[in-house]
């Protein structure tokens, strides 16, 4: 406080040449850094002596010593500085990604109402918001309006001579999104997954052309309504490696050599991560008497699992809580036939390995909204190396994601903040 501002200049010139010398120790010559040390010698012995004259002469000396270190070396312009900058955030935003923090997208509605899916839903441009409106719904609920009609005669084309080339595809990693090829023309990126767009009006489309021998015509409405972003999550990538999971969190997971995924129906199998709520953990032997889930024969009582079993609140959008798994799955699978489901019946049980090879303990993964979730009640168990993190906090949207009526009252669903 009481110190001359002299002397906090010369300290931190000091502090400065020190820096110096250690981020262009590559490029200066020895002789050059031996001279720099010494004038910097020079500024901490007037520190000392509180010798104002002195250290003016001194720093004097020092500054001139470091402009002319490198004297062949061009500054950099203020586009190169700008440059550099953004690509040391890129490097460090892909290292967060990388190995502690990553961004996930929910893609459906298996998790509902702990967090949401993308939802599709008819609405009639009559019936829009004014444009003021819509913009505020987008930036705060991730709700976007959409009306799409097609602008030419189009030929759909069809695999297998049945169904339309219909596939999900995603844009930068973030954005789900859906394309319909054709025979004369490119393909259409249309703006939600094939479920969601076929909720707001693809299915009477293609139904259309069906009748038109395949062609889809001029001036048909693809799609009319509005598209309710999935909740974006941030996945913790590091606990795992200091913590066992906890059963009853929910977790983040690959789908690596989880074979009754991929050979799932539906828009579900070509998923590379799943978000389920982790329900059982090595050692456990997993039944269900609905509507309660059972481990041992005894109900389990963690917090988020008992939510769903009691249907408690919000969670009575699934009054049956846990169910059994539809009996028909899988009945198609090709040799080697394996036994799906696992939990189709009252006395199936899922046993979760515990002494394993490392890697290989496994772990049980169902959505909180059972009767639409595929899930380990019908592919089995996750395995220690397909694991990726707990879900940490549901970033965006901010305010509610979606509103469902239960009942006789409508229950507002926003997930912004830590998951639970």
């Amino acid at each position: 406080m009481f110190t001359p501002k002299w002397k906090k200049d010369a300290k931190l010139l000091a502090k400065g040449a020190l820096k110096f010398v250690h981020y262009k120790r590559d490029l200066l010559k020895p002789e050059r850094v031996e001279e720099i040390r010494s004038r910097r010698q020079d500024v901490l012995a007037a520190i000392q002596a509180g010798d104002r004259s002195q250290f003016d002469e001194a720093s004097k000396q020092l500054r001139a010593v470091c402009e002319n270190a490198l004297p062949h070396e061009k500054p950099l312009t203020w586009f190169e500085e700008n440059v550099e900058v953004i690509f040391v955030a890129v490097v460090i935003a892909l290292g967060l990604r990388a190995y502690y923090l990553q961004p996930f997208r929910i893609p459906t509605g298996s998790m509902m109402p702990t967090l949401n899916g993308i939802i599709g839903k008819k609405a009639p441009e009559t019936t829009w918001p004014s444009l003021p409106v819509r913009i505020s719904q987008q930036l705060l609920r991730g709700r976007s309006y959409v009306k799409i009609i097609n602008d030419r005669d189009r030929q759909i084309h069809f695999i297998d001579n049945r169904r339309p080339d219909l596939a999900d595809y995603q844009w930068l990693h973030f954005f789900s999104r859906s394309q319909l090829r054709f025979t004369n023309s490119d393909p259409l990126m249309l703006p939600a997954p094939v479920t969601q767009m076929m909720e707001i009006g693809l299915a009477e489309a293609l139904q259309t052309a069906r009748v038109n021998n395949g062609i889809l015509k001029k001036g048909t409405v693809l799609c009319e309504g509005y598209i309710d972003s999935g909740d974006l999550v941030l996945v913790d990538k590091f606990s795992y490696h200091f913590r066992k999971p906890k059963r009853g969190e929910v977790f983040v997971f690959d789908t690596i050599d989880i074979r009754g995924i991929h050979q799932a129906a539906g828009d579900q199998a070509a998923g590379s991560h799943y978000i389920k709520r982790l329900c059982g953990v090595p050692g456990d032997q997993l039944s269900v008497s609905s509507p309660f889930l059972l481990n041992h024969g005894k109900i389990v009582q963690e917090p988020g699992i008992q939510r769903v079993s009691q249907a408690q609140g919000l969670y009575s959008m699934n009054p049956n809580g846990y169910g059994l798994a539809d009996p028909r799955y899988g009945q198609e699978d090709p040799p080697p036939r394996r036994r799906y489901p696992y939990i189709s019946k009252a006395d199936d049980v899922l046993e979760l390995a515990d002494h394993a090879p490392p890697g290989l303990r496994e772990y049980a993964a169902l959505g909180d909204n059972t009767g639409n979730s595929l899930d380990s009640r019908y592919w089995g168990t996750v395995k220690e190396f397909n694991l990726v993190g707990p879900a940490l906090i549901s970033l965006w949207p901010f305010v509610t994601g979606t509103s469902l009526e239960i009942g006789a009252g409508d229950f507002s669903i926003g997930h912004w903040g830590l998951i639970r």
